[in-house]
């Protein structure tokens, strides 16, 4: 248990140890290596991802084939409503066992359908693998456009993946030149203002979290929160699908950062709940 974390029974470094995986992902392809293992091992029978074609504005679809899943490879900085497609996987698609990977909201949403099932009546435990990433903010497609377009000078159809890290936006470009940086100072008008009342960075709702703060450039970081996510770690780790090295509990760059960007936001959205409360205006509420 960490005051910052939240509940975990483990964190690990990891990168998936299939290179095609590994190319085609964002950091160490944990998400991607999971699913894949889960399919291919008769643990799931497939998994609702955000689609790929347009990363900025992706939709959720099932994914039942390697393919499937690496198609919808790499961090989407607009939101996929994931959450949306559960009950079509289980009852179109007939699958009995479902992965699901989403932002610490979307675990919320799903966490409350399982557990108060009105509308979602024999589908909650048709879910096998909860996977949550690490999310500070999101933004609408309109907001990544300009931030792309206007700010990085870069057209849409240019870009290769973005990602945030180190107190930037990164544009990296398909004809492989340097990326193009545009300070998070200068993103934040842009963010979803729903963002601001969350207080979970880390997912801590998931069977096990993920993301690249608090590990070297190429691996990720592994929060192992419950029994069933440590079982399925475990047996990859077993099976030779992921290569691990101890988390970082102390370096400037480990876990120290990720509980100072976790405890972060949750100071921060407090006092935005804080106020919105002062002034009878409506706050989420958990499970």
């Amino acid at each position: 248990m960490s005051k910052s974390l939240g509940n975990y029974m483990e964190i690990i470094t990891a990168r998936a140890t299939d290179a095609d995986v590994r190319s085609r992902s964002q950091d160490g392809g944990i998400v991607s290596a999971a699913f894949i293992y889960g399919i291919e091992n008769g643990i799931l029978d497939g998994s609702i991802v955000a689609s790929a074609p347009d990363k900025h504005n992706p939709s959720p679809v099932v994914a039942i084939t390697k393919e499937d899943i690496l198609k919808a490879r790499g961090t989407k900085y607009s939101i996929s409503p994931n959450v949306a497609l559960l009950k079509s996987a289980v009852r179109e698609h007939g699958l009995e066992k479902v992965g699901f990977v989403g932002t610490p909201c979307q675990l919320v949403a799903l966490r409350k359908a399982i557990k108060y099932p009105l509308g979602f009546r024999h589908v909650g435990d048709k879910v096998g693998l909860i996977i949550g990433i690490f999310c500070m903010e999101n933004f609408n497609y309109q907001s990544m456009k300009i931030l792309i377009e206007e700010y990085a000078n870069v057209s849409m159809d240019d870009v290769l993946k973005t990602d945030i890290g180190k107190g930037k936006l990164w544009v990296y470009k398909k004809d492989g030149s340097e990326p193009i940086t545009v300070p998070l100072k200068e993103t934040h008008i842009f963010e979803q203002k729903s963002c601001h009342v969350c207080t979970d960075y880390t997912s801590e709702l998931a069977d096990f979290s993920t993301g690249s703060v608090g590990s070297p450039d190429g691996w990720s970081t592994v929060i192992i929160r419950t029994k069933r996510g440590k079982e399925f770690i475990d047996k990859m780790i077993a099976d030779g699908k992921l290569e691990t090295q101890p988390a970082d509990l102390e370096g400037k760059g480990g876990i120290p950062l990720l509980e100072k960007l976790s405890n972060g936001k949750k100071e921060k959205s407090l006092d935005t709940i804080r106020i919105r409360e002062e002034n009878g205006l409506p706050v989420p509420k958990l499970l």
